[in-house]
C-alpha cells in the first residue's frame, strides 16, 4: 500500500472537472500567444493593413465641391484635423487627380510627399521622409464621371508607438477580463453540471453502502444514472442477484437438514428410552439431547436469518418478559438461582415479531442462568427504550467479549454442553428488528443490553 494513491486522484468529478479548467487554460494562453505575436512582432503586413484601413475610411469621408472637386471631409473626419497637424512629420494625406496633381493635402504639404511617387492605382508604397520610414496607401475614389486617388501615409515609429503602447495594453486587458470571466463561467457551470450528473451514482453508492446479508434482495436504480455507468450498475444487480440465490440455497439447505435430523433424532432418544437400563443409557440420552438441542437451534438460526419470516407488530415487553420467567422457572429453580424482574415505567410497547423477541429473552435468560452460580440471582430490567439481562456470576475476560456472539462459541463456565448458537440467533433477530444487542463485564457477572434503533443509556 505503500504507492497506493489518494482516493480523491480517482475522483471522476475532479478529473472531468480539471479537464474543464485545463481546456479553458489552454485556449486563454493560445488566444494570448496569438495576440501578443501579432501585436509585438514587427510585421509589414499588420501595418499595411491598417494604413490600407485607414485610406479606405478617409476615402469614403471625402466631400466635394459643386464641380466635383475633393475640397475636405465630412464632419467625422474633421475632428482628427488635429492630428495632421500636430503629427505633420509622422502622418499625412493627399488627394491626387487622374493625372497625379495635388489637389488636396494635409498640414505637412507636399514636402511630406517630396520621396514617393505618385500612384495610379490602389496599391501600398514605401519611401522615406527626413531618414524616416514611411509607408503609404492609395485608394481611388470615382465622383460625378472623374477618378481621384487618395493617399495616406504614417511613419514606423508612428505605427510602433500605436500598437506598442496603445493596441497592446488594450487588447492585454480584454484578454485578461476576457480569460477571468471564461474561467469562472466556465468553472461554475461545469461544477453544477457535475454536481447535478454525478448526484444518481453518489445515490447508488449510498444504495450499494446499505446492502448487507439481510436486505440483499435489494437492487439498484439506474434512474438518471449516466448511460457510460449502467452497464455498469446492471452487472453488480445482476452479481446481487446471483449472491441472493446463492445465499437461499444456503438457507434452504440449513433449515431442511435441520428439519430431517429432528425426526432421526427423536426416534433414537424413544429407542434407547425404550431400551433396557444399562450402564451407558443415560449417556447417550445426554448425547441425543444435545444433538437435537443443536439441531432446533440450526433451525432456529436459519430462521432468524431471514427477514420475510417476522411479522412485526405492536408488542407489550412486559408480558413478554414475564411470559419468559415462567417458561424458565423450573430450570432456575434446578440450578438454585433466583429470577428477578425490575420493571421502569408503565407498559412498554415495541414494534416486534412477538415470537422473536421471546426467543430473545429465553437465550438471554438462560444463559445467564447456566453461568449463574448457586445461590445468586439472574435479573431482567425493562425500560422504555432498552431492557438488559445481568446474571452474578464469573463475568468473561475482554478479550472474550468480542466472542461473545460467534455462532458455536461456548463459555468456559456453563454448566452444560450447548451448542453455542443462542448467543448469535439472539444477534441475528436484534439485527433483523434494527436493534443493538451488547455484552459488557457487570463486575461481578455479565451484562447484556438490548437497545432500540437510536436509544440511548441503560433502561
Amino acid at each position: 500500500m505503500r504507492f497506493a494513491k489518494p482516493a480523491w486522484l480517482h475522483s471522476l468529478s475532479l478529473k472531468i472537472l480539471l479537464a474543464f479548467v485545463v481546456g479553458v487554460v489552454l485556449s486563454i494562453v493560445l488566444i494570448a500567444s496569438i495576440a501578443i505575436t501579432v501585436l509585438t512582432v514587427r510585421s509589414d503586413l499588420l501595418f499595411v493593413a491598417d494604413l490600407v484601413g485607414r485610406a479606405e475610411e478617409l476615402a469614403g469621408a471625402l466631400q466635394f465641391d459643386d464641380s466635383g472637386t475633393p475640397v475636405g471631409f465630412d464632419a467625422r473626419e474633421r475632428g482628427a484635423d488635429w492630428m495632421y497637424e500636430s503629427l505633420r512629420q509622422e502622418v499625412a494625406y493627399r488627394v491626387l487627380d487622374a493625372s497625379g496633381k495635388t489637389v488636396m493635402s494635409s498640414a505637412s504639404g507636399e514636402a511630406f510627399w517630396a520621396g514617393a511617387a505618385p500612384q495610379g492605382e490602389r496599391g501600398y508604397f514605401k519611401f522615406e521622409h527626413s531618414g524616416m520610414p514611411i509607408h503609404g496607401a492609395t485608394v481611388p475614389v470615382e465622383h460625378a464621371g472623374r477618378k481621384w486617388f487618395l493617399q495616406f501615409a504614417a511613419s514606423t515609429r508612428f505605427g510602433d508607438l500605436v500598437h506598442r503602447h496603445f493596441v497592446l495594453p488594450f487588447v492585454a486587458a480584454g484578454i485578461a477580463v476576457f480569460s477571468l470571466v471564461l474561467l469562472i463561467v466556465f468553472g461554475a457551470c461545469a461544477y453544477l453540471v457535475l454536481g447535478y450528473t454525478l448526484k444518481p451514482l453518489r445515490n447508488v453508492a449510498a444504495s450499494a453502502a446499505a446492502i448487507a446479508p439481510r436486505s440483499i434482495h435489494a437492487r439498484l436504480q439506474v434512474d438518471g444514472v449516466p448511460s457510460e455507468i449502467v452497464p455498469l450498475v446492471e452487472s453488480f444487480n445482476r452479481v446481487l442477484e446471483r449472491l441472493e440465490h446463492g445465499f437461499r440455497i444456503q438457507q434452504e439447505f440449513l433449515a431442511t437438514a435441520a428439519h430431517e435430523l429432528k425426526t432421526p433424532l427423536a426416534l433414537i432418544r424413544a429407542q434407547i428410552e425404550l431400551s433396557e437400563s444399562g450402564v451407558g443409557r443415560e449417556s447417550l440420552l445426554k448425547d441425543v439431547e444435545h444433538m437435537a438441542r443443536q439441531v432446533q437451534q440450526l433451525l432456529h438460526l436459519a430462521e432468524a436469518s431471514e427477514v420475510q419470516n417476522y411479522s412485526f407488530k405492536e408488542v407489550d415487553v412486559q408480558e413478554v418478559v414475564k411470559e419468559g420467567v415462567a417458561y424458565l422457572e423450573r430450570m432456575a429453580k434446578a440450578a438454585g438461582v433466583h429470577l428477578l424482574v425490575q420493571l421502569h415505567g408503565e407498559a412498554v410497547h415495541w414494534t416486534a415479531d412477538r415470537g422473536a423477541l421471546f426467543t430473545v429473552l429465553k437465550n438471554l435468560m438462560e444463559n445467564a442462568i447456566q453461568h449463574a452460580p448457586r445461590g445468586t440471582k439472574v435479573a431482567v430490567e425493562v425500560g422504555a427504550e432498552a431492557m438488559a439481562v445481568r446474571d452474578w456470576g464469573p463475568g468473561a475476560d475482554p478479550a472474550q467479549l468480542s466472542m461473545m456472539f460467534t455462532r458455536f462459541w461456548r463459555g468456559p463456565h456453563r454448566r452444560d454442553h450447548g451448542a453455542g448458537l443462542g448467543l448469535a440467533i439472539c444477534q441475528e433477530i436484534a439485527q433483523a428488528h434494527g436493534w443493538k444487542l451488547s455484552a459488557e463485564d457487570a463486575e461481578p457477572g455479565m451484562r447484556f443490553l438490548l437497545a432500540r434503533s437510536g436509544a440511548q443509556g441503560r433502561p
